[in-house]
């Protein structure tokens, strides 16, 4: 969130090493969304309390000037809805309720899934007002129809009665639990994102207030890799700015040695296209990281031979490409190639098939790395072109096609020279307009 200028980010923190486990809130700091600070730990599990065995997953609302979270509290095979306030601007001291677990059980209303793990599948919280009334929706699934976004209302945030359904969906396509249920707002309609365990799904519609309902026109995915769990907020400047989780995709035995697992996304700036589907753009306080630039036009790949780009080189780079695709099949960048080919990484744009694929085939070296490779639909623009927008940071890449399409992946080469850039072409002649790369620095 933004609190008084700085940007707070809060996230799933195991203080006991890279596993999941006793799940703490690690806490960082910026005031510009680019570097960021380390702080205290801002909530713990509390022995013998409702949070236990883990303080999951929640989100921030300003209660009228006093930062108030509302969180999921684990404690033996339960959770249930916990919620803390500042006690400090700095947001590093937080107070619990004393009324937490704030709903003591599931509605009797709901067939709320039960599984090996949980009594019942109920948690993560997206909270918001309208006019004087709280409401907040809950990720839950409901047995034999699918994962559901369960919608209660409060007059304090602290007593809260149960409404309906926001949504249900159908578990034979979008799974039978929802995690991480949110609402977003903008002027042409309302998305609603879920995680079901592999992906995120989003639901574009309309969120009628007096119905207190959400009816959704358009579904699809809102990034197609390792992405998850996303949250995001209004920022001063009124920027919906996501993060999502970047999970590992190694084995745990590599997580261990590295002593750290996951990674926080880029923030994305989401809003709603005119087709009504999410559209995605970069803050650009993320180009205060670009050093050297190297800029090329109307740059001509043959499949003779792949064009490598002289004095280009790095694990963080971002890139900004785009090619006439109208007549094409095949053509893509390679990333973190070493001069031997033995580690490279390769970003197929398959136009036939209007498909952007990153090949981890050859990523990496190490058989505790996932090989297999990630894939998002694309369309072409009206005039024929094909644009990406990437960025490589170490084990971290995440593309975006046409500004609609989002896929974030991790690569883990072993070697100190898988560094180079390249571009090739598979049948014909591919006409690359323009290419704009920068060398990140810290």
């Amino acid at each position: 969130m933004q609190w008084n200028g700085r940007y707070h980010l809060f996230y799933q923190y195991n203080p006991a090493g890279p596993f999941h486990g006793t799940i703490h809130w690690g806490h960082a700091v910026s005031d510009d969304l680019v570097s960021w600070t380390d702080e205290p730990i801002a909530l713990a599990p509390e022995q013998g309390g409702p949070d236990a065995t883990g303080v999951w997953s929640g989100c921030f609302v300003d209660d009228d000037g006093t930062p108030t979270v509302m969180y999921t509290g684990g404690s033996g095979n339960d959770q249930l809805p916990c919620l803390a306030r500042a006690t400090d601007d700095a947001l590093r001291n937080w107070e619990k309720a004393s009324q937490n677990p704030l709903i003591q059980r599931v509605p009797d209303e709901v067939d709320v899934l039960q599984t090996i793990d949980w009594h019942r599948e109920f948690r993560d919280h997206c909270v918001w007002r309208e006019d004087e009334t709280w409401y907040q929706i809950i990720g839950s699934g409901i047995d034999g129809e699918g994962g559901a976004a369960l919608l209660f209302e409060s007059d304090d945030l602290i007593e809260w009665e149960y409404c309906h359904p926001l949504l249900t969906g159908d578990w034979r396509r979008t799974g039978q639990m929802w995690e991480c249920p949110e609402l977003l707002r903008f002027d042409d309609g309302a998305v609603l994102h879920v995680s079901d365990y592999s992906k995120v799904v989003w639901f574009v519609g309309e969120y009628d207030e007096s119905r207190r309902r959400f009816d959704p026109d358009e579904t699809g995915l809102l990034d197609h890799g390792v992405f998850y769990a996303p949250q995001s907020f209004v920022d001063d400047d009124g920027r919906t700015v996501m993060f999502g989780w970047l999970k590992e995709d190694r084995d745990e035995g590599a997580q261990w040695d590295a002593g750290w697992s996951g990674a926080m996304s880029l923030p994305r700036v989401v809003s709603l296209g005119d087709d009504g589907s999410l559209r995605y753009s970069l803050p650009e306080e993320l180009e205060s990281l670009r050093q050297t630039h190297h800029s090329y036009t109307d740059l001509t790949v043959s499949p003779d031979e792949p064009t490598a780009l002289s004095g280009v080189e790095g694990d963080t780079l971002e890139l900004k490409l785009t090619a006439d695709a109208s007549n094409v099949g095949e053509f893509g960048i390679v990333l973190r190639e070493t001069p031997d080919g033995a580690e490279r990484t390769v970003v197929r744009c398959n136009v036939r098939k209007r498909t952007v694929t990153v090949d981890r085939s050859q990523s990496s070296r190490s058989d505790a790395a996932n090989d297999r490779p990630h894939s998002m639909p694309v369309s072409l623009e009206p005039d024929g072109t094909l644009s990406l927008h990437v960025y490589l940071d170490r084990s971290v890449l995440e593309l975006f096609a046409n500004d609609a399409q989002a896929l974030a992946t991790r690569i883990y080469p072993t070697r100190a020279d898988s560094t180079g850039v390249s571009l090739y072409a598979a049948d014909t002649d591919v006409s690359v307009e323009t290419l704009e790369i920068w060398e990140l620095g810290a």
